[in-house]
C-alpha cells in the first residue's frame, strides 16, 4: 500500500473511530491503585522508580522506556506470558525461507489506534528508520546482521541477513529493536518528542496511552483493536507512576496505593516487604547484569588522553579487577538478591562460564598482590585517579552505597584515589556516550533470552556503550557464535568469545540479579509476566 493510500484510508477509517473515542476507556487523574476507569472495570496501577529515555523505539535502549514501548507497540514476534520463546504476535507467521531470508507474513486487516492501517510498509519503515538514525542511545547496535528490508506486498516482509542461520534473529524482532510504528506520524530521519507521539496516537499494542506526563504518570487505556499473541488485557486499564524516592515506592505499596512495585526497590526494602502480609513478594529468573564501563578514549592512560597508553589503560583495568570483592557488594549491599559476576555472560544462560574468576583475583576473591604486580609490569608508580559515575535513580538508591564500596575498595588499596559522582538517569544516559564518564556505571535488563544479548549489544564496532572499543577478533567470534547452528559447537565459541572478551576487559561485571515485583495481596497474574523473556506486561495483572 502506497502512503497516499494508506492516508486515504486512516483518513476513512478515522470517521469510524471518532464515536468510539468518546466513550473510551480512560486511565483515573490520579494514581491510586483503586481507581477505576470509564467502563467500570479495575484498572492496575505498577509503580517504578525507573525513567523514560524516549517513547521512540529509534532513540531508547533502557528498561524503563521498554517497559512503556511493551504496552503500547505491535511487535512482530514476542513472548507469551510464561515462555521465553520469540512467537508470531501482529504476524501470522514468520519463518527462515532461505539461510539468509526471515519471512514474515503479517496478518490482515491491522490497524495504528489513530486509524492508519499498519501494514508491511510501517514494518520496513519502523526497521529501516532504527538503522538509518543510529542513535548512540537506540538499539541499532542489535540490527547489525540485517543487510536489508523488503515490503514484497501489504502483508508480507522479507529481511535479508548479512551473515546466513542467524540463530537469534527472531529474538531480535521481539525486542528492542522490533517496535513497528506509524510511518505517517515519526520523522525517518530524527527522534520524535514523546507528547508529538501521544497526541498521534500510533499505537497498535495491548493499550493505547491516554494521558502522558513524562516520568511522573501514564494512563493507559485497553486497545480494542489490538490481534497480537498476548490477547486481551485482564485489566480494564492501566497506570505507570514514576517515584524519585524507593522509600516512597515502599510506602506506597503497603498502604495500597499502588497494585505493584517494579523497579527498583532497595534490597533492605525487599527483605522487609516479605514479612508484610499485605503484599506479596514475586521474584523470577535473574538475567539483570550490573558492571563498570570503560571508555577507551578518555579512562586514565586512554587513547585521548595527554599520557595515552594502551599498555597502561589496561593494566588499570586489570588491576580494578583483581581489587573489587564482588562478596561483600552482594551481601552487604543487597543481602543476596544480587550474586557475583565473573563474565559477561550471566550464570543459567547457553555457554556460560566464569573466566573472571581464573584471570583476576584469588578465585573470585580480590588480590592485592596482582593488582600490584598489574601495575609494576606496566610502570605505573604512585596512585591512579579515576572518575567514576554511578546513577542513583534508574538502577536503585543502594547504587550509590554499592560505588561507596567499590571506591573504598579501590583506595584501600593504594593504587587509587577515586572521584565518586552521580547523575540523574535522562541526563546520565545521555552522557555517557558523549564521552563524558571515563568509568561509569551500567546495568542490563536483556532483551532476548539468549547469549548473545550480552554480546552482540556490547562488543561488535558501534556497539550501544559506545565507548570506542573495537577487537576484530572479538567481533568475528560474536558473529561466528551467532550464525552456528550445531548447539554444542555455539557453546565452545561462546566460552571463547567471554574469554576474549574477559582479557580485554572493556566492561568489568560485578553481579546478577532476579526479577523483583512486590504486589498487593488481591493482585493476581504478576508472577505470570516474570518469565525468562524480562519483559514486563501489564495486560496479564489484575485484581
Amino acid at each position: 500500500m502506497t502512503k497516499s493510500n494508506k492516508a486515504l484510508h486512516g483518513a476513512i477509517a478515522l470517521a469510524g473511530i471518532s464515536a468510539l473515542a468518546l466513550t473510551a476507556c480512560t486511565g483515573p487523574s490520579g494514581g491510586g491503585g483503586t481507581s477505576t476507569n470509564g467502563s467500570g472495570g479495575s484498572t492496575i496501577t505498577l509503580g517504578t522508580t525507573d525513567k523514560v529515555v524516549t517513547l521512540d523505539p529509534a532513540g531508547s535502549y533502557d528498561a524503563g522506556s521498554f517497559l512503556v514501548m511493551n504496552q503500547v507497540y505491535p511487535f512482530l514476534l514476542n513472548a507469551k506470558p510464561g515462555s521465553a520463546d520469540a512467537s508470531p504476535d501482529i504476524a501470522e507467521s514468520a519463518s527462515f525461507t532461505a539461510p539468509t531470508e526471515y519471512t514474515v507474513k503479517l496478518k490482515s486487516g491491522l490497524k495504528f489506534a489513530n486509524g492508519h492501517a499498519l501494514t508491511s510498509s510501517d514494518v520496513k519503515f519502523s526497521i529501516d528508520r532504527v538503522v538509518k538514525i543510529a542513535d548512540p542511545n537506540g538499539p541499532a547496535s542489535l540490527l547489525s546482521n540485517l543487510e536489508s528490508v523488503e515490503a514484497t506486498d501489504d502483508t508480507t516482509v522479507v529481511f535479508k541477513l548479512k551473515a546466513a542461520n542467524d540463530q537469534v534473529f527472531p529474538g531480535v524482532l521481539a525486542s528492542n529493536s522490533g517496535p513497528i510504528i506509524d510511518e505517517e506520524v515519526f520523522p525517518a530521519d530524527k527522534v520524535m518528542g514523546d507528547d508529538e507521539i501521544v497526541k498521534a496516537k500510533p499505537f497498535a499494542g495491548p493499550y493505547s496511552i491516554d494521558s502522558y506526563k513524562k516520568n511522573e504518570l501514564i494512563s493507559l487505556s485497553v486497545n480494542p483493536d489490538y490481534q497480537g499473541l498476548l490477547g486481551k488485557p485482564a485489566n480494564d486499564g492501566a497506570n505507570i507512576k514514576y517515584y524519585a524516592d524507593a522509600n516512597n515506592l515502599k510506602l506506597d505499596i503497603q498502604q495500597g496505593n499502588i497494585d505493584v512495585a517494579g523497579r527498583s526497590l532497595t534490597a533492605t526494602d525487599v527483605a522487609d516487604l516479605e514479612k508484610d502480609s499485605k503484599v506479596k513478594v514475586h521474584k523470577g529468573p535473574g538475567g539483570e547484569l550490573r558492571y563498570i564501563v570503560f571508555n577507551f578514549d578518555t579512562m586514565p592512560f586512554g587513547a585521548k588522553t595527554p599520557e595515552a597508553d594502551p599498555a597502561k589503560a589496561l593494566a588499570v583495568r586489570q588491576a580494578m579487577a583483581n581489587i573489587v570483592d564482588r562478596d561483600a557488594i552482594a551481601t552487604q549491599v543487597y543481602k543476596g538478591t544480587y550474586l557475583p559476576a565473573y563474565s559477561v555472560v550471566p550464570e543459567g544462560f547457553l555457554g556460560a562460564k566464569q573466566p573472571l574468576k581464573d584471570l583476576y583475583g584469588d578465585g573470585g576473591k580480590p588480590s592485592l598482590d596482582k593488582a600490584k604486580k598489574v601495575f609494576a609490569d606496566a610502570g605505573i608508580s604512585g596512585p591512579v585517579t579515576i572518575k567514576l559515575q554511578y546513577n542513583p535513580d534508574h538502577y536503585g538508591s543502594s547504587s550509590g552505597d554499592e560505588y561507596a564500596m567499590i571506591k573504598e575498595q579501590l583506595e584501600k588499596s593504594g593504587l587509587f584515589t577515586v572521584n565518586l559522582q552521580s547523575t540523574e538517569w535522562v541526563t546520565y544516559s545521555k552522557d555517557r556516550t558523549a564521552d563524558a564518564y571515563p568509568v561509569y556505571q551500567l546495568g542490563w535488563f536483556p532483551d532476548y533470552s539468549d547469549p548473545d544479548n550480552y554480546l552482540t549489544p556490547f562488543f561488535v564496532p558501534g556497539n550501544f556503550l559506545k565507548n570506542h572499543y573495537d577487537n576484530a577478533d572479538v567481533a568475528a567470534l560474536i558473529q561466528k557464535q551467532l550464525t552456528t547452528v550445531d548447539k554444542d559447537e555455539r557453546v565452545k565459541i561462546l566460552g571463547e568469545t567471554q574469554d576474549a572478551v574477559a582479557k580485554d576487559l572493556s566492561t568489568l561485571p560485578l553481579l546478577q540479579g532476579a526479577q523483583v515485583l512486590v504486589a498487593g495481596a488481591d493482585v493476581k497474574g504478576v508472577e505470570t509476566t516474570l518469565d525468562a523473556s524480562f519483559k514486563t506486561r501489564l495486560g496479564v495483572i489484575s485484581k
